[in-house]
């Protein structure tokens, strides 16, 4: 009887161990930074046609303006450097 009990217990252990040893969750943005860092990123990469999101940026990659905006928020709203000079 015990010895199909241990193995069950044992198991058991090991996943609560392993999902709490899991690595931290990233905090929720705040509404300031999402704000500051969007106007950032709008900045940065201006829009093709203002009030067309369809139309894209002027500058860069769909890609490398969420890169823009990912690492804004990851630094708290600061940036280091200016978004790079890409052309289309």
């Amino acid at each position: 009887m015990f010895t199909r009990v241990k193995p069950a217990c044992t198991f058991a252990v090991l996943i609560c161990i392993a999902l709490g040893s899991g690595p931290n969750r990233a905090l929720a943005v705040t509404a300031e930074v999402a704000r500051k860092c969007k106007a950032l990123t709008t900045k940065a990469y201006p829009p093709r046609q203002i009030g067309n999101p369809a139309a894209g940026s002027a500058k860069g990659t769909g890609r490398a303006e969420q890169d823009y905006f990912n690492s804004c928020v990851v630094n708290a709203g600061k940036t280091d450097d200016p978004a790079p000079n890409q052309s289309k």
